[in-house]
């Protein structure tokens, strides 16, 4: 059972992530509270992944990731935001979260990103990433990514881009037919020859690297 805590200062998007999460049988809402009570609950409760609003009235959301953090049971953090640019969102990347995604995702997608989280995936939502990409990497140009990425072997460039999907260790390995562990040490070397310290960091390299193919058009029936 994944454990979930919900961190949001409006009661209806609480209550309207609650519901749809906690109608996954592997899913449970553990609770969902406004900013300045998410520590303590996260204390206390020891959920394993929580949905944390980037901007909140009562406390920053920067704030409660970074004291998330320093939990000796830390949570995988990912961060909620009604914006397509926001600004909070690159920061709270640097700061170590997993991923961020809109308040008006998909309720059919949603119990598929917190089961990705929770196994260790990367969740960064299509609308937005490329306006974060130039916010959260250095303001250097494509071309400098395209050659930090050269440095992969065809299997880690593959791995990579996995990784860039949101894929976990054991979905990549099930993708490319190789075992957790196999992919454990790719995955440890892409980050190694990246210079990078997440697989945050590797994705959005990877789509500044142009390596991450544009969703195909749907045909009009």
């Amino acid at each position: 059972m994944i454990r979930v805590l919900v961190v949001d200062d409006e009661a209806l998007v609480r209550t309207g992530f609650e519901h749809i999460l906690s109608a996954a049988d592997d899913i449970e809402v553990v609770a969902a509270v406004a900013g300045g009570r998410a520590v303590r609950a996260a204390r206390e409760l020891r959920p394993d992944v929580v949905l944390l609003d980037i901007r909140m009235p009562d406390v920053d959301g920067l704030t409660v990731l970074a004291q998330l953090r320093r939990l000796p049971d830390r949570p995988v953090v990912a961060m909620l935001t009604t914006f397509d640019m926001d600004e909070y969102v690159a920061a709270a990347l640097r700061s170590g979260a997993a991923g961020f995604l809109l308040k008006d995702t998909d309720p059919v997608q949603l119990p598929v990103l917190v089961r990705n989280l929770a196994a260790g995936g990367v969740v960064l939502s299509s609308s937005v990433t490329r306006t974060v990409v130039h916010g959260y990497l250095d303001n250097g140009p494509r071309h400098a990514a395209m050659r930090r990425v050269q440095v992969l072997s065809e299997r880690e460039r593959a791995v990579l881009v996995l990784i860039a999907e949101g894929l976990s260790n054991t979905a990549i390995g099930a993708r490319l037919h190789l075992s957790t562990g196999t992919v454990k040490d790719h995955v440890s070397a892409v980050l190694s020859k990246l210079r990078v310290v997440s697989r945050v960091q590797a994705a959005l390299l990877a789509e500044r690297a142009g390596l991450l193919k544009a969703p195909e058009p749907r045909e009009d029936r």
